[in-house]
């Protein structure tokens, strides 16, 4: 089964009065990188996180948020009485020593501007059963997030059926224009030696030589291996495991026996023939980087 590394997940979890927002993507990436976006309560849990993706997503650059949103309003801020009481006798006692009129219909304006007039709650600590509720939706994220990448890759291998098939399409013609190849080379080589005047030759050594050139022109090798490739390509494709990398090495191989056979090919039709094998090579090779 083919995993794309694009994905995308999300999930929820209440706990403490508190929503707890997890967020991930992931894009194609060489190895795992992952940035982190964390809650300040829970950076100290950052490095367990990361271990705990690592292992589920394996490759890719990974994008990790994970935020709270407070459903009581009236807990997340107060106000300390005491502070601003002391704030306004405090100012009307100045007032009065430096003969300055006090504020009268604008206090809050001024009380505002007061350094500790308000007061976050303190800090919760993170017991294990609170710890165990957000894990949890981090794991139902990267679920979503897998099925997303499982969504990419499907449509991924139906791209790779298509280009295997049309390479080996290609591939099969070539076969069409392997024996006029030959002849056309034979017939050249004779042409230009009855163009000599006055030039003996023998036959003999003639035919051993046509035979050599002939035989170094021979593409039966080339595709046999790329056949094989084409094959590999496909069996590696059914594989439990990731083999992102293993497919860009396959394709590597197939590409040194595609440009084999347009080297040797000396034909226009082969020719054309090539190109149109190296275009859906190169469509392959894109689609292999976002692979796990």
């Amino acid at each position: 089964m083919l995993l794309s590394m694009t994905g995308y997940g999300k999930a929820e979890a209440i706990i403490n009065n508190k929503k707890i927002h997890v967020e991930i993507k992931s894009l194609n990436s060489k190895n795992i990188d992952i940035q982190t976006h964390i809650a300040s309560l829970y950076i100290s849990k950052d490095l367990e996180i990361r271990s705990y993706l690592s292992q589920r997503l394996i490759r890719g650059k990974v994008d990790f948020c994970l935020w709270t949103e407070d459903l009581d309003a009236s807990q997340t801020v107060t106000l300390n009485e005491d502070i601003i009481h002391a704030y306004i006798e405090q100012i009307k006692r100045i007032s009065a020593k430096e003969n300055i009129v006090p504020p009268t219909d604008n206090w809050w304006e001024v009380l505002s501007k007061m350094p500790g007039i308000s007061q976050q709650p303190a800090p919760q600590e993170i017991t294990d059963d609170t710890w165990a509720v957000i894990m949890s939706a981090i794991d139902e994220a990267v679920g979503h997030l897998i099925d997303f990448r499982k969504q990419e890759g499907n449509t991924v291998k139906h791209k790779f059926d298509e280009k295997l098939s049309n390479i080996a399409s290609y591939l099969a013609d070539v076969s069409k224009y392997e024996t006029q190849r030959i002849d056309k080379i034979k017939q050249n080589i004779t042409d230009g030696l009855k163009s000599l005047r006055n030039v003996d030759y023998d036959q003999n050594r003639l035919e051993q030589e046509m035979i050599y050139y002939i035989e170094k022109l021979d593409i039966n090798e080339e595709k046999q291996r790329l056949s094989n490739h084409l094959s590999y390509f496909a069996q590696t494709m059914e594989n439990e495991t990731a083999q992102g990398k293993k497919l860009g090495f396959i394709a590597q191989e197939m590409g040194r026996e595609i440009n084999t056979l347009g080297s040797k090919s000396n034909q226009a039709d082969m020719q054309n023939l090539v190109v149109k094998m190296k275009d859906e090579l190169e469509q392959i090779k894109e689609q292999v980087l976002n692979i796990l």
